[in-house]
């Protein structure tokens, strides 16, 4: 039987390339069940088998608990000793240790090979499952290459060889790409995670990451670290934008990546089932950059918010549906590439926007500041778009504008902060009314909502107690409100009177 056990760890270890350690744990707790199997009570058995001989021998354990045991876990005779009574046969056994008995070891037969064929089948595979994490999960994100084995509910399985399986979900797939059985594709590795069942590594077609890396493999330059891909936006299939930049004046980024009549970018195109790939020249300025992103239309006027991180972007009329793409697409992609929200509008449109949100502004410093008109225009037309600005602005800057003096700059600043300090003790008011709102049981009456609890804490009605005092006519003063509906809130709020009168 030792020899027969060799044989086996041999034959297996070398047909499936697993430790023989992982065989030889396999077949001992194969040995261990099949012991287990011939006694009725729940007994603890260890096998162990020689390495070098195949012998093996067999013992009955018990496990050393406290004297003490907790009400949460019942003592089991059958495979637990108290620590008195194991101490009588080994005095310097502690808890947890295992006192032991010999027992008659279990032939290696047909039922302790089938048992330990079970049992090595699955140890095999979950050495093999932990070999496939060992060796890729420090491959993540790079490029793999495997031939199609199966197409499986839409999912790609791939075969890279070696028994390893990858598989491309099918919402990792380029729409509408023939794939077929024995194609070789390729992907991105995104995950490695320890299934339980089926491959373990999920590709990705789709992943701008994947446009990114097919052009390190096509361009030297990138390998080699003269150019750098700064970001990457893609619709997949159809088109794509990739922004790149050096800084060798000799090199010349598009031409790179582009390559000797398009060489270099048809096959990266051609790897993704011909999506067409736009190459940008990234600029840290962000107008810039924007203008380069929305090619082939030519930008007119660009307008930034930095507090909303978004541009208004004025293209040429007869080039407004290149500059949106079709579906939105070319306007969708320079957003995405370049981090910014994009607004795409005609000159025409722009120009109406800007009078407006000059109206806007000219009419704000009006009424903030109390000022005219014409005053007002100066301080927009030279760039001032909020009170901030003028209330904290270097006073000599202001002195620069035409016709201002240190009077008037001083006025200007001082109406601008009192203005500022009004909005602040406003918004402090709204705060504590909306606290106070959701403090209220306003929201409790049928037909109250956040809105109108909100409205009526700013009249001092907090509380059910409060409505219930007022008249139709006092809340008639409100927006959108009706006789009906007043009534019915006012009703509402007296019920608990009727109720305490009952």
């Amino acid at each position: 039987m030792s020899k027969e056990i060799l044989l086996v760890v041999d034959m297996v270890s070398n047909e499936k390339g697993v430790d023989k350690e992982i065989i030889f744990d396999a077949l001992e707790c194969a040995l261990e069940n099949a012991t287990k199997k011939r006694h009725t009570q729940d007994i603890n058995v260890k096998v162990t088998i020689d390495r070098l001989t195949g012998e093996y021998g067999t013992v009955r354990r018990w496990e050393v608990i406290s004297d003490e045991p907790s009400d949460e876990i019942p003592f089991s005779p059958h495979n637990q000793i108290f620590l008195n009574k194991a101490q009588k046969q080994a005095p310097d056994i502690e808890v947890n240790d295992y006192i032991t008995e010999p027992m008659e070891s279990i032939a290696f037969g047909r039922i302790a090979a089938q048992t330990a064929r079970q049992v090595i089948v699955q140890k095999v595979r979950e050495a093999e499952r932990a070999q496939v994490i060992e060796a890729y999960e420090n491959r993540v994100g790079e490029l793999i290459s495997g031939v199609v084995k199966r197409v499986d509910k839409g999912n790609v399985i791939l075969d890279l060889g070696e028994n390893i399986e990858a598989i491309i979900l099918r919402d990792e797939l380029i729409p509408r790409e023939s794939i077929r059985t024995n194609d070789r594709v390729r992907g991105y590795l995104k995950a490695v995670r320890a299934e339980a069942r089926g491959p373990q590594l999920f590709l990705s077609r789709v992943a701008q990451e994947l446009l990114i890396e097919l052009f390190t493999l096509e361009v030297p330059e990138i390998s080699e670290g003269q150019l750098k891909v700064i970001s990457a936006a893609r619709d997949p299939g159809s088109r794509a934008k990739i922004a790149v930049h050096t800084e060798d004046a000799r090199i010349d980024p598009v031409g790179a990546c582009v390559g000797m009549r398009g060489s270099r970018v048809q096959a990266v195109s051609n790897e993704l089932g011909g999506e067409r790939v736009d190459i940008i020249l990234w600029n840290e300025n962000p107008a810039k950059f924007v203008i380069n992103a929305m090619s082939p239309a030519d930008v007119v006027s660009i307008i930034i918010d930095e507090d909303k991180h978004s541009m208004d972007i004025a293209v040429a009329e007869d080039q407004l549906s290149q500059a949106i793409g079709r579906g939105g697409q070319n306007v969708k992609l320079a957003s995405q590439l370049t981090g910014w929200t994009l607004n795409i509008m005609s000159e025409a449109e722009a120009e109406e926007k800007q009078h407006s949100e000059v109206g806007k502004m000219v009419s704000l410093f009006e009424e903030q500041l109390d000022v005219d008109e014409e005053l007002a225009a100066v301080l927009v037309e030279e760039g001032f778009s909020t009170l901030e600005e003028i209330a904290y602005v270097p006073l000599n800057e202001m002195l620069e504008i035409d016709g201002f003096d240190e009077e008037i700059v001083t006025a200007l600043r001082t109406r601008a902060k009192d203005a500022l300090l009004t909005q602040e003790i406003a918004n402090e008011e709204e705060l504590e009314n909306k606290q106070s709102t959701q403090d209220s049981d306003l929201l409790k009456l049928e037909g109250m909502t956040e809105e109108l609890a909100g409205t009526l804490a700013s009249m001092s009605i907090v509380s059910q107690e409060d409505l219930a005092e007022q008249a139709v006519d006092d809340l008639l003063s409100i927006d959108g409100m009706s006789e009906q509906r007043a009534g019915d809130l006012i009703m509402a709020a007296r019920a608990p009177w009727f109720e305490n009168q009952d």
